[in-house]
This record gives structure tokens, C-alpha cells and sequence, in this order.
């Protein structure tokens, strides 16, 4: 999966870039059908906010969130919590899907 982090008055450090990384990791293992990953990380006074945006296969649109924290890294966290979720559900609607079809 592809990965790319920009960030709105934030500079986004090579440490934030693995955090994400590592953390992106957790989607993959649950969906191996995920093309890339955008990421955004904002700070507007004491607000932390961190939007995901991932292109999946197939024609479905792209799976979408945000969080927000008084901290980057618990606002990180807490996206990926909502990233995974959606990603389950929706591997969970792709594999119900196809079983239906085929009769079973």
C-alpha cells in the first residue's frame, strides 16, 4: 500500500511518518485489497486532527475518517481505530457479497 502524509501547519517529522506507517500496517493485515493511503495531520490551536483517506480495489469509494486529540500521536491512534473498523466492515460487506452470488 502506498502511503503519503502531508500536514497543515505541522511539520511532519520522519518519526510521524513511521508512527503512521507502523500503525497502517494493522488495515493491511485485516485487508489486502487497499491501494494507497492519504493521510493529514492538522493543528489548529490545541486541536491534533489526523484524516485518512484509502483507496480500495474494486468500484467502491474510498474509505474516509478523522479524529481529533489534544495530542498528534493519540489522534493518530484513535483515526486508526476508525480506519480499521470501516476496513473490517467493509471486507466483511465485499466477502458477504461474493458468497451470496455464488450460492452459497
Amino acid at each position: 500500500m502506498q502511503i503519503e502524509v502531508s500536514g497543515h501547519n505541522v511539520d511532519v517529522t520522519q518519526a510521524l511518518r513511521a508512527y503512521i506507517s507502523e500503525k497502517s500496517e494493522r488495515l493491511v493485515r485485516h485487508f489486502d485489497n487497499l491501494i494507497s493511503a492519504h493521510y493529514v495531520l492538522r493543528l489548529e490551536k490545541l486541536e491534533h486532527t489526523a484524516e485518512g483517506t484509502i483507496s480500495v480495489g474494486g468500484r467502491t469509494n474510498p474509505i474516509h475518517a478523522d479524529a481529533t486529540d489534544e495530542d498528534m500521536y493519540a489522534a493518530i491512534d484513535a483515526l486508526m481505530d476508525k480506519l480499521d473498523r470501516q476496513v473490517r466492515r467493509h471486507k466483511g460487506k465485499v466477502t458477504d457479497h461474493h458468497r451470496a452470488a455464488q450460492g452459497g
